[in-house]
């Protein structure tokens, strides 16, 4: 198992991830960023605001970027009077 380190890059700032996550298979990466992002947006929701600028940055132990999902993709906003799909 390779470890992966989940940063949350903001405007200006990367915030770290000092332990990282174990994971087996490198293909699963992308749905573990989602459900981080969609969990911090959960968080600021409760806070009563979002920011959509922010994303959520995957490196491996040697420090490259594998995975980069802004959280603009992690959700879809859905204004009133707009029709969903």
């Amino acid at each position: 198992m390779a470890r992966y380190f989940f940063h949350l890059r903001d405007h200006h700032d990367r915030l770290l991830d000092p332990d990282g996550v174990e994971i087996g298979d490198k293909s699963a990466i992308p749905g573990v960023a989602l459900s981080e992002a969609r969990a911090l947006i959960a968080a600021e929701a409760r806070e009563g605001v979002i920011d959509l600028g922010q994303a959520i940055e995957v490196e491996d132990e040697r420090g490259a970027v594998v995975h980069r999902l802004p959280f603009a993709e992690a959700v879809r906003v859905v204004s009133p009077g707009s029709r969903q799909k």
